[in-house]
């Protein structure tokens, strides 16, 4: 993947000036990233499930010391959404938000490899993070352990289905982060998306001190969509492959708690006008508003966070609006850094 750079002040910096877009407590790493938590509001309208295997695929990639990879897998699609953002990218499931919260991946990773190779002296100019588009995933309905699973499968149902059929291809193993987006827009059990222990990290080990198969995340790209816009839709799915880039010990050594969220910025910034916006960086993204619907994002999530940790808060008080950036703090950046150095390391061993 090639390089990709900022000219100008990181997002937590007072002079930042990026690209966005415009839109109108506490603990627990592995709770639902964003989770759409008002139960009542969304059970109210119901639920949307996933629906069969994994289609054709992509060879299997043979990872190395020098190669980090994020594979990018679509979920079902309801018939709907192609009459909403036109048939493109029907045969392989990759709709327009897909495709464009893809593009944001690559991005982010790009900054990532630029900052890593220009930051650390452990991590050569030839190491390479390689994103791609892995194959389709389907829920079997013999797959869920329970009936109520078929209509709201749970976060954890998710991504055990989605590892096993990731099994089943060959497709784990090595330093590799595998992403699942979903159109699941009424399931709160998934919310915005999230990933679980042990397969919460990229190169993470079990508890036998064997591989635990990379690291699966999901991000849904679906509520996102539904419920706040395309620049959060982005913005949720660097979040959820970051999430797997930054161990707690790491992000402790750097921030000064072992929240990856506090890594995120949230800052004041003049726009047209007398406007006032908050500009929100990706990790920050779900999290840097108030804890109530609608608060920045329509739903708050449920992890931890601290604003006062975070890598800046410029408080919310009297903004006109949030805004949502891709760029990433660099805060993130060199957690993220620290965790491919000691993967690299560890590989090497």
């Amino acid at each position: 993947m090639g390089n990709s750079s900022t000219a100008d002040h990181g997002p937590d910096h007072r002079d930042h000036r990026d690209r966005t877009t415009a839109t109108a407590q506490r603990r627990s790493r592995f709770g639902r990233t964003a989770s759409v938590s008002r139960r009542e509001f969304i059970a109210a309208v119901g639920g949307v499930g996933a629906a069969s295997l994994v289609s054709p695929s992509t060879d299997a990639a043979q990872t190395d010391t020098g190669t980090l990879r994020v594979s990018v897998s679509p979920g079902p699609i309801p018939p709907p959404v192609w009459f909403r953002y036109g048939i493109s990218g029907l045969r392989r499931d990759w709709p327009v938000p897909f495709r464009e919260c893809f593009a944001a991946i690559e991005d982010a990773m790009a900054q990532l490899q630029t900052y890593a190779v220009s930051h650390s002296d452990r991590i050569d100019a030839d190491f390479d993070i390689r994103v791609e588009r892995g194959p389709s995933v389907r829920f079997p309905p013999l797959a869920t352990p329970r009936p109520s699973e078929l209509v709201l499968p749970s976060l954890s149902t998710v991504l055990d289905v989605f590892r096993d059929r990731l099994r089943d291809r060959g497709e784990l193993g090595g330093p590799a982060c595998h992403v699942l987006f979903c159109w699941s827009p009424l399931n709160y059990r998934v919310g915005y998306g999230g990933t679980m222990s042990p397969n919460d990290l990229v190169g993470a080990t079990g508890s036998n001190g064997t591989a635990a198969e990379g690291a699966q995340t999901v991000a849904n790209v679906g509520a996102t969509e539904v419920w706040d816009s395309r620049a959060i839709s982005r913005n949720i799915a660097i979040h959820e492959v970051f999430h797997t880039l930054l161990p707690p010990e790491l992000v402790e050594a750097v921030g000064g708690t072992d929240c990856d969220h506090d890594l995120g910025a949230a800052a004041r910034v003049q726009t047209s006008g007398d406007e006032r916006a908050l500009r929100v960086t990706p990790m920050a993204t779900a999290y840097a508003g108030p804890d109530e619907l609608g608060g920045g994002t329509r739903f708050h999530g449920t992890g931890c966070y601290d604003h006062d940790e975070f890598t800046r808060h410029d408080g919310y008080e009297g903004v006109d609006r949030f805004e949502y950036t891709t760029t990433l703090s660099e805060a993130t950046l060199a957690v993220a850094t620290q965790y491919l150095e000691r993967i690299r390391e560890r590989r090497r061993a």
